[in-house]
């Protein structure tokens, strides 16, 4: 007989699935939204500044894939502690708080003179991002109403769209003023800090809530799956982030320089290319949620990992034009990936949002930063045209979805 997995929160843990309001907050939730999309932005400099920074400095691939490694280990380790410890003592402030470490990460960053700088930048950055998105992500589930496919899709599409945006910063305001005008993105730290400190308020009075009214409040927190049953799904999906954030990673670090090495095209044109991808993963956020909502997201994620193979199996073959357009599906198919199996994932162990969320988060910004390290080093050696035939196969991971036990629930109305 199958054993039960029993979660026993403490009365200050909103519940999982009495936590939603009645109705979606949406205000909330495009202030979430937002302020994801401004942390993002900030975050998203960092490898956009990477062909500045690798000619200013002398950088190695290795070295530049450090950076992106320095920042991703400092994110993805504390995120599942962080979601953990306020699964249990909620932190409605905790966001803004998180935001200065990324604003004081960005202003280093400005003046960084030296490699070792550099990566205290990034890891200052990676620890607001650690702070950031677990307890963000259960305000998005909080504010859902029950949708929670559409409210993570809302998240995550600010995050993207942030993301797409850093390329273009770069280009047209990094790379022609320099270094030091990354500071100037420091009013974008501020804006996120108010509108988190709005949001804090809000969640605050939801605690608030929760406390005055505990027994309204009860809810059931047992998983219908055994315990062995819900680790094993949970490890397919690690290895579905594995094989979605290595292929990404490839794309979003070095794809300027294998368009510029490729192609002998400048890095201001590059990066537009780059925009053009990230831009196509932001558009194609929005949509995995919503059909997840009504379809099951054990079906977006069968599609959305293993969706891309064909196209990324052509893409090293393809001339200029072929591969910037290939990029275009590959973003959009792949985008709704995360966002699916993060709700899945919180259907799994029902009580542990925030701990969830840190986990794939953490999860996704550890397999992007060792990604980062292990295709740069690649590179080095073998080439980066290489690189793009290796990763072309990641994709087939997707196979592993087969595995995944069908939790559907009816969808929300």
């Amino acid at each position: 007989m199958q054993t039960p997995i029993t979660i026993n929160p403490t009365d200050a843990t909103i519940p999982e699935r009495e936590q939603s309001a009645p109705t979606t907050a949406l205000a909330i939730l495009i202030s979430l939204s937002l302020s994801h999309m401004l942390n993002d932005v900030m975050q998203s400099l960092i490898p956009a500044v990477y062909p500045l920074l690798k000619e200013t400095y002398s950088l190695s691939f290795f070295q530049i894939g450090m950076i992106t490694f320095t920042f991703q280990l400092t994110a993805s380790i504390l995120q599942p502690l962080v979601g953990l410890y306020t699964d249990r003592h909620p932190a409605p402030y905790s966001l803004a708080f998180g935001m200065g470490f990324t604003l004081l990460g960005l202003n280093l960053l400005a003046i960084a003179n030296s490699f070792a700088t550099i990566l205290l930048a990034a890891g200052m950055v990676g620890l607001g991002s650690s702070i950031f998105h677990p307890e963000a992500s259960r305000i998005a589930r909080l504010a859902s109403g029950g949708r929670y496919g559409f409210a993570q899709a809302l998240f995550q599409l600010g995050g993207n769209f942030g993301s797409s945006l850093g390329p273009l910063l770069a280009a047209f305001i990094v790379v022609p003023k320099g270094q030091f005008s990354i500071s100037w993105f420091s009013i974008g730290a501020l804006t996120a800090m108010a509108l988190l400190t709005n949001i804090g308020k809000w969640y605050g009075v939801r605690l608030a809530e929760h406390r005055a009214n505990p027994k309204k409040n009860a809810h059931n927190t047992e998983s219908q799956l055994s315990r062995g049953r819900v680790i094993s799904a949970l490890v397919i999906l690690m290895l579905l982030l594995f094989s979605k954030y290595f292929y990404l990673v490839s794309l979003s670090n070095y794809y300027t320089f294998y368009l510029m090495y490729k192609f002998d095209i400048p890095v201001a044109t590059a990066q537009i290319y780059l925009f053009v991808f990230l831009g196509s993963v932001a558009a194609g956020t929005i949509g995995g949620g919503p059909i997840g909502d009504r379809l099951g997201f054990r079906t977006v994620i069968w599609f959305s990992i293993l969706g891309i193979f064909p196209f990324t199996l052509l893409l090293p073959y393809a001339n200029l034009f072929w591969t910037v357009l290939l990029t275009i599906p590959i973003g959009l198919i792949m985008a709704s990936a995360f966002t699916a199996m993060m709700v899945y994932a919180q259907e799994l162990v029902p009580g542990r949002v925030g701990m969830i969320a840190g986990l794939f988060f953490g999860f996704a910004f550890g397999m992007a930063g060792l990604g980062a390290a292990v295709l740069g080093w690649l590179a080095d050696q073998i080439g980066i045209e290489s690189v793009y035939h290796i990763c072309s196969y990641l994709p087939l991971f997707g196979l592993l979805a087969v595995f995944l036990p069908n939790t559907e629930r009816k969808a929300a109305k």
